[in-house]
């Protein structure tokens, strides 16, 4: 068996106005490990001295690795400088790299410890951290304040993330490059906080980091960093994550889940609509939107047979329905969908669509005599949306009322007009309370927002309403349905149901 391959290892220099310190730090890598490293790229960030000259005297010196020295023609900023640097590690086909900075700040001795971690498989990323010796940062010189707020922003940002780790604040890191290629850091900062987004992003995703310890250093180097604004800017990304966790702003920087994440009796429209189902006979049932089948596959447990459709299939969706089909309702219901469906699921759909008319007039089209419509929207009306508008500060969020996706707004009323201009009568509309157990993760205090919340949605759907749950039939002021003669009265009193069911109708329904 053929020993796999060593992989090619990259050290990655950010430098800027490091012309006396860069060509000391790059003699510190250890002489035994220059033979492993596949190249040395080092950036100079339109430095206003001669740091590019530097990179390229040290680069033609006997016996060093070999070298890519650029100079940016504009300041791209410490994050940008990072991005253009692993854009060119993948360009180059490193495997591994190492950001290590030109002052001189990280101690280029421990770059063998600093990869040996990846190397075995353990982990996705590795950290110096200079806090985890006692004592060992501020013996290093490290300034007492910054020795302080270091401590407390670590701490902050472990408890928002539910992480471990001693230090969020150092420059000296390796990475995978597997890892970093699926991970969006171009949407990053080019800012100093740029650091911190990745480390979002990595436990985001799952991935693993390990720290070891490093010395501390701090010489005469010009310090670029503003305290205060980077603090500032670590909190608010760590923030801004968490809220983005619950729905709440963009974050364009961390990845949208692409599968709703349906959980059974949450109080969401799709409870509310599985709640509908359960009190209807089984059918044929076309879910339209179905993403990962997780409500459709509560349907088949029901005993209906359920058709899937979506624009992207997620892993497994098949296995949770009995058939599914891949379509883009932007063009239309796709003409072998079938017909005579007993049902029709559109939960969180219409919204998604630039003319939700049109497709609700082809799903009548697909629905049997009798069918019913059973669909869901967001109601714009909710207090939290006319307040965001009443405040000027108006803005999309990943998912819920303001989702970024959405195209169409509805309120009680423009529902209404909607469902009959598309040919339908509307036999029931409900409103369901604001998802307090979404945003506050359970609870009992997120039980008792959610009861106050019902109570208001009964007495005020269209301010308190979160999202509106309606039934719907086609439009019929006399119809001959299985040869049977039906008032459309019958149907809306629900006191209908089609011959052919009536065995598979319990006592009670």
């Amino acid at each position: 068996m053929k020993d796999s391959p060593s992989p090619r290892i990259g050290i990655l220099v950010v430098a800027y106005n490091a012309e006396s310190t860069l060509e000391k730090t790059l003699d510190r890598i250890p002489k035994d490990f220059r033979s492993r490293i596949a190249e040395v790229l080092i950036l100079d960030d339109a430095s206003h001295d001669a740091t590019f000259t530097a990179g390229c005297r040290w680069s033609q010196v006997e016996g060093m690795p070999p070298t890519v020295v650029m100079r940016h023609t504009k300041n791209l900023g410490y994050g940008g400088n990072q991005k253009a640097g692993y854009a060119l590690a993948a360009e180059r086909g490193l495997d591994i790299v190492v950001l290590l900075h030109g002052d001189g700040q990280y101690a280029p001795e421990l770059l063998p410890e600093m990869v040996a971690p990846i190397e075995r498989g353990e982990c996705e990323a590795v950290f110096g951290s200079r806090m985890m010796k006692s004592g060992s940062a501020l013996g290093g010189g490290m300034p007492f304040y910054k020795w302080l707020g270091n401590r407390i922003l670590t701490r902050l940002e472990n408890g928002l993330l539910g992480s471990r780790l001693t230090e969020f604040h150092s420059g000296y890191r390796a990475y995978s490059m597997a890892a970093l290629r699926e991970l969006p850091i171009d949407r990053n900062t080019d800012a100093f906080d740029f650091d911190t987004q990745i480390i979002v992003q990595l436990i985001n995703a799952g991935m693993r980091i390990k720290e070891i310890p490093i010395p501390t250093y701090y010489g005469d180097e010009i310090c670029y960093v503003n305290g205060m604004r980077y603090a500032k800017d670590v909190v608010k990304d760590v923030v801004e994550y968490r809220l983005a966790l619950k729905g709440f702003g963009t974050c364009a920087w961390i990845p949208k889940p692409v599968e709703y994440a349906f959980k059974e009796g949450d109080g969401s429209s799709h409870s509310a609509i599985l709640g509908l189902m359960r009190s209807l006979p089984p059918g044929r049932v076309l879910d339209v939107g179905c993403s990962g089948g997780l409500f459709a596959q509560r349907l088949e447990d029901l005993g209906h047979t359920v058709t899937g459709v979506d624009y992207v299939e997620v892993d497994g969706v098949r296995e949770h329905c009995s058939r599914f089909v891949l379509a883009n309702l932007e063009e239309g219901l796709p003409h072998d969908i079938g017909a005579d469906y007993d049902y029709v699921i559109a939960g969180d759909v219409i919204e998604h669509l630039s003319r939700p008319e049109q497709v609700l007039g082809e799903l009548r089209e697909v629905l049997r005599p009798g069918g019913r419509v059973l669909l869901s929207v967001p109601n714009f009306g909710h207090w939290y949306s006319r307040l965001r508008v009443a405040l000027g500060v108006f803005d999309y969020d990943r998912r819920g009322i303001l989702d970024e996706t959405h195209l169409r707004f509805f309120s009680r009323a423009s529902l209404r007009r909607t469902v009959r201009s598309a040919g339908y009568d509307l036999l029931k509309v409900t409103a369901t309370g604001a998802p307090f157990w979404s945003v506050l993760g359970g609870g009992p205090v997120a039980a008792a927002l959610g009861g106050i919340s019902k109570l208001l949605t009964r007495m005020r759907p269209t301010v308190f309403g979160y999202q509106y749950v309606a039934v719907l039939t086609p439009h019929a002021a006399r119809t001959i349905i299985a040869g049977e003669h039906v008032d459309v009265q019958d149907i809306l009193n629900h006191q209908y149901v089609p011959a052919d069911l009536i065995g598979r109708v319990g006592a009670g329904t």
